[in-house]
């Protein structure tokens, strides 16, 4: 009886296993087939020269370079904001979080983390009429209001991960610190972090991937169609999955349409870009001593 049960277990597990290879292939052929048409310098930058779009010389109207610049902005800004306070507030949970206060932190933390996007986009766009209607008459919403949302919006992620990577460190490899007369401060830093560091790494990549592919929040808190590439944190600003969503829902031909599954593989290529940079770390992780 024990072996027909790991025998279906394994079926099932194998099963599983194809059948998302198979979602995930049949989703890369179908934006393959739709899409690899349009790639190309014309898809990034119109009738503009590369150089002088990538320099900001001209601005481009008809490609998909402002978006891409602007995803760019978006994934390193939320990112810069979110790691440290994420890793922080991981650390603290998971070694000093002890009692009611790290009850009620581990709760709020749970909260936010069930908090649809559209609600923290709704959060900014009310941040922004508060902000009018009190000590910046001219407050508008803009590059900076997106990154502060985003970061928001997968803070959680990070706590979550940096907690869970620490606490599942061995207790003989926790107590080696203390054995060696280190201050706990110390066995966090030289112990404890170096030990984590691969799951802390994990999360920090999938919340740049959450980063990249939201529209919800970005639609309502800055993201305008032919804004152009941002000059400053308060300008307005283009990025890839808004971008794919107005061609999609609002092509006048069958172009625009396709046009619209090129910037799809393009923000696909970026993510799969991250995962390769998330395989990269661990590899090196993985090495280093």
């Amino acid at each position: 009886m024990a072996k027909w049960t790991d025998w279906l277990v394994q079926c099932w597990c194998w099963l599983a296993s194809l059948a998302v290879l198979g979602v995930v292939s049949g989703l890369a052929l179908f934006l393959l087939r739709r899409g690899v048409a349009t790639l190309g310098p014309e898809l990034l930058f119109g009738d503009v020269p590369a150089g002088a779009a990538i320099l900001g010389q001209q601005r481009v109207f008809d490609g998909l370079w402002p978006a891409l610049v602007g995803t760019l902005l978006l994934v390193f800004g939320a990112a810069l904001i979110a790691t440290p306070l994420g890793v922080a507030s991981g650390i603290w949970l998971a070694e000093y979080g002890r009692g009611r206060w790290g009850r009620w932190f581990s709760r709020a933390a749970s909260v936010l983390a069930a908090v649809p996007s559209i609600i923290m986009g709704l959060f900014g766009f009310g941040l922004i009429l508060l902000l009018r209607q009190t000590l910046a008459p001219q407050a508008n919403t803009c590059l900076l209001l997106s990154t502060i949302c985003l970061a928001l919006l997968v803070l959680p992620y990070l706590i979550r991960a940096t907690e869970a990577a620490l606490t599942a460190i061995p207790e003989p490899v926790q107590l080696l610190g203390h054995a060696l007369g280190l201050s706990r401060w110390q066995c966090i830093w030289h112990v404890h972090l170096p030990a984590a560091r691969r799951g802390i790494q994990s999360g920090i990549v999938l919340a740049v991937g959450r980063i990249a592919e939201d529209t919800a929040v970005i639609l309502l808190t800055g993201v305008v169609a032919s804004a152009g590439v941002p000059q400053r944190l308060t300008d307005r600003y283009e990025a890839l999955p808004s971008t794919i969503y107005y061609l999609a829902a609002e092509h006048r031909n069958a172009a625009e349409l396709d046009r619209a599954f090129g910037a799809a593989l393009v923000l696909l290529c970026l993510t799969t870009l991250l995962l390769c940079l998330a395989y990269g770390l661990t590899r090196f992780a993985k090495r280093t001593p």
